[in-house]
């Protein structure tokens, strides 16, 4: 019998809208997400956590993931020195060099999960990273000890296991263990230098 293969990463990224807050809303209640990421669900909570994001006033970058434009997932990445008290806190259990991103990620449609896409988005993503910033050397990723989805998910897509220790969880429900993931660079990958970094470059 021949097992079905994980889906192609045929997956793009489109800028998160307000007017993807519902559907982010009915994500966020599935309960393979709400025991994981206790945010606020309601058009307030959302507006406060991501209405900046959208504007440019925070430096977190948020995205829908779709596959034939069909919503699939939400993304999220950010310079980690950008959040320097949750880069100390991820400093204090291991090395966190200039130019290091974090990523935040989920599926969203419960009838997906477990059947690879997870791993196709962040592989995608991240790899839409090394592409938009000629800065990006590498992504950490602290996940709770006790989801294995989300960091079997982290090890599927080629990061590696780097620290376990303390950390404040995203649930308050939970205890302060967490695993840190990170990738590099791959030497073989160029980034393309694209308009908002040849932007910075001559800024620099």
């Amino acid at each position: 019998m021949t097992r079905s293969k994980a889906p192609a990463p045929s997956i793009d990224f489109r800028p998160l809208r307000r007017d993807d807050f519902p559907t982010l809303a009915g994500w966020l209640v599935e309960p393979h997400i709400a025991r994981w990421w206790a945010d606020d669900a309601t058009p307030a909570g959302l507006e406060a956590d991501y209405g900046g994001c959208i504007d440019g006033s925070e430096p977190a970058e948020v995205f829908v993931a779709c596959v034939e434009e069909q919503a699939l997932g939400f993304v999220q990445r950010y310079r980690l020195a950008a959040y320097p008290d949750y880069r100390d806190e991820l400093a204090a259990l291991a090395p966190i060099p200039p130019g290091a991103w974090g990523i935040d990620y989920l599926i969203g449609p419960p009838s997906l999960i477990g059947r690879g896409w997870g791993r196709a988005m962040v592989e995608r993503f991240v790899g839409k990273l090394w592409q938009d910033d000629i800065e990006a050397v590498c992504v950490v990723v602290a996940t709770h000890a006790d989801n294995p989805a989300s960091w079997r998910t982290l090890a599927s897509a080629g990061f590696a296991r780097v620290a376990a220790g303390d950390m404040a969880p995203d649930n308050p429900a939970d205890d302060r263990r967490h695993l840190v993931y990170r990738l590099d660079r791959p030497l073989d990958v160029a980034p393309a230098l694209n308009a908002a970094t040849a932007a910075r470059r001559r800024a620099a």
